[in-house]
C-alpha cells in the first residue's frame, strides 16, 4: 500500500529509515545545514547517494574527500552533483560556501551485488545523463537528470537516482501509467522488473500543487489507500511498493520530484504499461528513449 507523508520539519531525521514498513528496501533523508555544518551517518546493509538540492558540500567517506559537490544555488537550475557511498560505509557531509539542503537516498544491497567491489565516487555535472521528451501538445512534456543510472550500472548495486522536472506549466508525468511490483518474464524476456520507488515533491512557485494517484491492475481502491488520489504539496514524500502511479501538476505551476528506485533482485528498471493505455507510447515525443534509459 503506497504512503504519503505530508512536508515537515524533519529536523535531518530520516524521513524513510532503514526497514520501512511500506518500501524496506528505500532510505530516504533530507539533510538542512548551515556554513560549516556537518551531519554523519552510516547505513549497514544500504547503498547511498548523497545528492546537493541547493548549495554546495564536502562529502567525506571511504577514507576520501569529495570537494566541491553542487553547482546550482536552486534545484530549477543547472544539475545535480552527488557522492555514491557503499553499504557500511561511515559518510559526513558538511556544507561549504554556504547553507545548503542535500537528500541522501539509499537503497539495499542484497545478494547478487559484490559489495566488497563498491567503493565512493563522485557524480559531477558532466556525468549527469540528461533525456528530455514527450511535448505541450501531449502535456507530457518532462526532462529527467539522472545521477545513478545505466551510466554508472558497473559501480552500484540496485539504487537509481533521478531529478524529474515537468517541463512548461502544467502537464502529467509517470505516463501512460506504469507499474514495476513483479519480477515476471515471458518468451521474449522481461516484461517487468521489482522495484520500490519514493519521490520527494517540489513545486515552482512553492504554493503549487499536483495529485498522485495510486491504483492496482484491477482499478484498486478495495485495500488501503490503494486507488485514492493524493493532493501533493512542495515538500511532501510519497512512498510506492506496488500499483501503477501516475501523477500530475496543475497549470501555471512546474513540478519536481527527487526519485529513489531499488531493485529487488535487478539492476534494470523494466516497466509495465497499464494495457488500457499502452497505445499511448506510440504517441508521446521520445517516450522510448526515456524507457531505454532506465535499463
Amino acid at each position: 500500500m503506497a504512503r504519503h507523508i505530508p512536508a515537515h520539519d524533519n529536523a535531518n531525521r530520516p524521513i524513510v529509515a532503514e526497514d520501512d514498513a511500506t518500501v524496506p528496501l528505500i532510505y530516504f533523508n533530507r539533510l538542512v545545514l548551515g556554513e560549516g555544518e556537518s551531519h554523519t551517518y552510516r547505513l549497514g546493509a544500504h547503498e547511498s547517494c548523497v545528492v546537493p538540492v541547493t548549495g554546495r558540500c564536502a562529502v567525506s567517506v571511504g577514507g576520501e574527500t569529495f570537494a566541491g559537490i553542487g553547482t546550482r544555488s536552486h534545484l530549477w537550475e543547472g544539475v545535480p552533483n552527488g557522492v555514491y557511498v557503499p553499504p557500511d560505509a561511515e559518510c559526513t557531509v558538511t556544507a561549504e560556501g554556504g547553507a545548503a539542503e542535500v537528500f541522501v537516498a539509499g537503497g539495499r544491497v542484497d545478494d547478487g551485488i559484490d559489495r566488497a567491489a563498491l567503493e565512493p565516487f563522485a557524480i559531477r555535472d558532466d556525468d549527469v545523463d540528461i533525456v528530455q521528451y514527450g511535448s505541450d501538445d501531449t502535456k507530457t512534456h518532462r526532462k529527467i537528470k539522472h545521477v545513478l543510472g545505466q551510466a554508472n550500472v558497473s559501480r552500484r548495486g540496485r539504487l537509481l537516482v533521478s531529478e524529474l522536472f515537468t517541463v512548461g506549466q502544467g502537464g502529467w508525468s509517470g505516463f501512460p501509467p506504469h507499474k514495476h511490483d513483479s519480477d515476471r518474464s515471458d518468451a521474449d524476456g522481461l516484461v517487468e522488473t521489482r522495484f520500490e520507488e519514493v519521490y520527494q515533491f517540489r513545486f515552482n512557485p512553492g504554493e503549487g500543487f499536483g495529485c498522485q494517484f495510486d491504483y492496482l491492475e484491477d482499478g484498486g481502491g478495495g485495500e488501503g489507500l490503494a486507488g485514492r488520489p493524493h493532493h501533493i504539496r512542495d515538500g511532501d514524500t510519497y512512498l510506492i511498493d506496488r500499483g501503477y502511479h501516475p501523477c500530475v501538476v496543475a497549470p501555471g505551476y512546474e513540478m519536481y520530484y527527487f526519485t529513489i528506485i531499488v531493485g529487488e533482485t535487478s539492476q534494470s528498471l523494466v516497466q509495465y504499461f497499464e494495457p488500457t493505455h499502452a497505445h499511448q507510447i506510440e504517441t508521446i515525443p521520445g517516450i522510448k528513449d526515456m524507457i531505454s534509459k532506465f535499463r
